[in-house]
């Protein structure tokens, strides 16, 4: 009964130890954007209320190209375009916005790559990575 119980707790302690580990191990910070267009800037993994978040820097310049798009390639070579980077305003009532965050869909399980696509001329005009692909917690 008691070994029980010191097993309980020991385990109870090492997935503590681990869920905190993965936890601080969420945010991962790209190497720079280099390319055509865009160089310069980062891109921040983060995991958030169960969402796989990517975020850009500050000092993170919109190339002044015609339909910049967030692109997404993982280990495999899957390339997942997703949503563009301008926001354009309504009828000119308010400024045209950035999207400096995208929330990762739950079909990409992993990002190797991170880049600033061009669909109107369907160029790549910068891209970076992280030291490893990153593992897409979503749920």
């Amino acid at each position: 009964m008691i070994r029980k119980a010191v097993r309980i707790a020991v385990l109870s302690l090492a997935g503590l130890a681990l869920m905190a580990t993965l936890a601080s191990a969420q945010n991962k910070t790209s190497k720079p954007f280099a390319g055509s267009k865009v160089n310069g800037g980062t891109v921040t993994y983060s995991f958030k209320d169960g969402k796989a978040i990517l975020t850009l820097s500050d000092d993170f310049k919109v190339p002044d190209t015609p339909d910049p798009h967030w692109q997404v390639v993982d280990s495999k070579g899957a390339v997942f375009t997703l949503q563009r980077l301008g926001v354009k305003s309504l009828g000119g009532l308010t400024k045209d916005r950035i999207s400096m965050s995208i929330t990762l869909p739950t079909y990409i399980s992993d990002v190797a790559k991170v880049q600033i696509y061009c669909a109107w001329a369907e160029a790549v005009l910068g891209e970076t990575t992280f030291d490893a692909p990153l593992m897409v917690m979503n749920r």
